[in-house]
């Protein structure tokens, strides 16, 4: 009895997200994609036929939770490690275990690896020919693209289910399940049980975390143990206020090394090259706030200049290898104007990418003709030998000529006439445009 006791206290003290964590499919918000009615997952589950799988989405996602979830339905020996703290004598243990449990039981086993991501190549090497000859199913939990951060082999062998981000009306029925529910919820813990919340407050929560469950039952959780009593016999209510003062310290999802720092540049890049300003700062803002390099930034602002603005503003390279020598200069937090200016101008300037074409059409030749010397009338004849070989003779000197500019072959013979360079017509370009045409026109 008293063990019970204990047992039930320790359940009643552990934090609101571990107390309301989902013990059945049924109480499971989310991932509809995965667990509905009829889907793939839910019916592997269901069937206790789950093949090795990879879970991986953001955190506060129900990775974890589903993992508990399974070995609550299975009739298989669920064996849990986390990469943060196992290691290779962990997972021998277990493995030799299970291979005990198979020979004299016939029972399966499943092995979860809580963020998977964190093991070394020789780690995940250990557990590889257990997951291949069957003596252990694996489930795999991660934050990170594991197209990256697990070995091939054991990819390969491998199912992978990504979770989403939870919405915020998902959110929102997390948090009203945890002001309601009596025996795991708020009300179950001694001081919280007098808690009202406003529906503004709920609603701003949820829009507030990202889709993180976790995040948001921890500040649900601040913020009833802090609220003020509105009477002496009344009951304490948490209001909008004293939810964004619990979400005052709040984080960003994301990792300078990880998916969502490459997500997040990418769409930033992408919104300046659709010449979308506002979108441009929002990940701009988003980037800078997370505790991104502002340098990592600017430098791909330099090479979108060259890359994506090109000769439809030449300009817009001299602004951004200016911003950078302003953001290296101030550094943060004021960096960010110099950032947001150059984000602006090169997200409204006009577009070519007629600097990367014609190098890459360029290149392909340069590849598939190594070798071909350059023409004899365009080579440097420093010394009299070199002269009387045929350097340099035949050569016209452009300025010599109307315009600056001479008929004459400057790629290697076989080559003669290709085009490369094709202008395009919009911004500084069109005159640059107008210009070769008329050159053109004249050979």
């Amino acid at each position: 009895m008293f063990s019970q006791a204990a047992d039930e206290r320790r359940d009643r003290e552990a934090p609101l997200a571990a107390r309301m964590r989902p013990r059945t499919l049924d109480e499971f918000i989310g991932q509809e994609h995965l667990i509905g009615a009829g889907h793939i997952l839910r019916r592997l589950m269901e069937s206790d036929a789950l093949p090795s799988i990879i879970l991986w989405g953001p955190p506060g996602t129900g990775k974890t939770t589903l993992a508990r979830i399974f070995a609550a339905m299975t009739a298989a020996q669920f064996s849990a490690v986390s990469a943060v703290s196992a290691g290779v004598a962990d997972l021998r243990r277990i493995i030799a275990e299970a291979q005990d449990r198979r020979g004299l039981e016939g029972r399966p086993t499943i092995l979860f690896i809580d963020e998977i991501h964190r093991f070394n190549k020789s780690q995940q090497d250990a557990v590889l020919p257990f997951v291949e000859d069957g003596t252990v199913t694996l489930i795999g939990a991660t934050t990170e693209n594991p197209s990256f951060e697990v070995i091939g082999p054991l990819l390969s062998r491998c199912r992978v289910f990504p979770l989403q981000a939870l919405e915020r009306e998902q959110i929102a029925a997390l948090l009203r399940r945890a002001t309601e529910d009596k025996e795991r919820g708020l009300p179950a813990k001694e001081g919280t049980s007098n808690v009202e919340f406003d529906d503004e407050a709920i609603e701003a929560l949820s829009e507030s975390v990202g889709g993180d469950a976790r995040i948001a039952l921890n500040a649900l959780e601040m913020a009833a143990a802090s609220a003020p009593a509105a009477t002496k016999k009344g009951p304490r209510r948490v209001t909008r206020e004293q939810i964004e003062e619990a979400l005052q310290a709040r984080t960003y999802l994301y990792d300078k090394s990880g998916d969502a720092h490459y997500d997040t540049i990418s769409a930033f890049i992408k919104s300046v090259r659709g010449s979308d300003p506002d979108a441009a700062l929002y990940w701009l803002a988003r980037m800078i706030e997370s505790g991104e390099d502002p340098l990592f930034i600017v430098r791909r602002m330099v090479l979108l200049a060259a890359e994506d603005v090109g000769l439809a503003d030449p300009q817009a390279l001299v602004l951004a290898t200016a911003c950078q020598q302003a953001v290296h200069f101030i550094g943060l937090p004021e960096g960010f104007l110099p950032m947001a200016e150059t984000a602006i101008y090169l997200a409204t300037a006009p577009k070519s990418n007629s600097a990367m074409t014609s190098y890459a059409r360029a290149l392909a030749d340069v590849r598939e003709s190594l070798g071909e010397p350059v023409p004899l009338h365009l080579r440097n004849a420093s010394t009299g030998l070199m002269r009387d070989m045929g350097y340099g003779k035949g050569y016209k000197y452009a300025h010599d000529y109307d315009e600056h500019q001479v008929e004459q072959t400057h790629l290697p013979d076989r080559l003669a006439g290709r085009k490369y360079y094709e202008p395009g017509e919009l911004g500084f370009e069109a005159k640059i445009k107008e210009w070769y045409e008329k050159l053109q026109g004249g050979a």
